[in-house]
């Protein structure tokens, strides 16, 4: 049975917000770098035998991209979700899930600092829209904190995230073609659990808060590592190859949703009349982003 890949969309971005949440629910439990360090040690484990054959026969090609590959591994895998996770510890889910949904605009930036691409009408407009969403968030509906230069830093460091993101987004914009899916995202996610070794330890050994091992604590690094990772990852490959990437896009913007239902539920957060404002002109500046996208594509 074919499961509809507007199905397969949903869940990956289901998934995705549970992240956002799973993070901020076990912030006290187990240090950022740490849970970063064994999300990705599960995700190997997981997703090695569905990947292994094809890694062997394509492995020379990604010994070609050698540099490129280190770098989406770094900024994919390493830097994105650690920043994400230290800056849970310091902000709520809804903010950081709601920030996360600007990272269209900033691959539009970036696509236009170094690529050069020009910017429409619509993608101007969008991207305005976006960024003064995301100063709002961070501003916590008060322009005061401009003033008085008074900012949450747990949604900065969610911000610098975003960015590393993007970059990842955009190399793989760029090297789709030249590079193989899944052996690409086994071997980024075995450096960046090299990568996050050491610093992991050094955290386990120095910081003050010391891991609670407790079946929550464990469940966490589960879903986290399978779900948030392989299922998530397998299930919106599928959906963008069935539907399209222009189309698969607009799903982004249900991850803030879930993310902020299952913080409201399940954390007890309060979803605040900034942070709608702002989500929604977020998720707006995107959607208009994304007009000129489709009428490109039309013959």
């Amino acid at each position: 049975m074919k499961i509809p890949p507007y199905l397969l969309l949903v869940l990956a971005t289901l998934l995705w917000g549970g992240n956002f949440v799973i993070g901020r629910a076990v912030s006290e439990d187990i240090p950022p770098l740490t849970l970063a360090f064994l999300r990705w040690c599960v995700a190997f484990i997981i997703f090695f035998p569905i990947a292994f054959h094809q890694l062997k026969r394509e492995w020379r090609l990604l010994k070609r991209h050698w540099f490129i590959v280190i770098i989406l591994s770094l900024t994919g895998v390493t830097a994105f979700n650690t920043l994400v996770y230290i800056g849970l510890h310091y902000t709520t889910s809804i903010n950081a899930s709601l920030m996360n949904s600007s990272t269209p605009i900033m691959i539009y930036i970036f696509s236009f600092i170094f690529l050069k691409e020009k910017l429409s009408k619509y993608q101007l407009i969008g991207t305005v829209l976006s960024l003064s969403g995301v100063a709002f968030i961070i501003m916590g509906g008060s322009f005061t904190r401009i003033v008085d230069f008074t900012f949450n830093k747990g949604d900065l460091i969610v911000i610098a995230a975003v960015l590393c993101w993007s970059i990842y987004s955009l190399l793989i914009k760029q090297y789709a073609t030249r590079l193989p899916g899944q052996s690409t995202f086994l071997v980024t996610i075995g450096l960046g659990a090299m990568m996050l070794f050491p610093f992991s330890l050094y955290e386990t050994l120095s910081s003050a808060t010391a891991i609670h091992w407790e079946w929550s604590t464990f469940a966490a690094i589960l879903y986290v590592g399978i779900f948030a990772s392989i299922i998530a990852f397998l299930c919106w490959n599928s959906g963008v190859i069935q539907l399209g990437a222009n189309k698969a896009s607009i799903y982004l913007n249900f991850i803030p949703v879930f993310a902020s239902i299952f913080a409201v539920l399940f954390l007890d957060e309060k979803l605040h009349s900034f942070q709608l404002i702002g989500g929604l002109a977020v998720v707006a500046g995107v959607i208009l982003s994304g007009k000129t996208n489709k009428r490109r594509l039309q013959p």
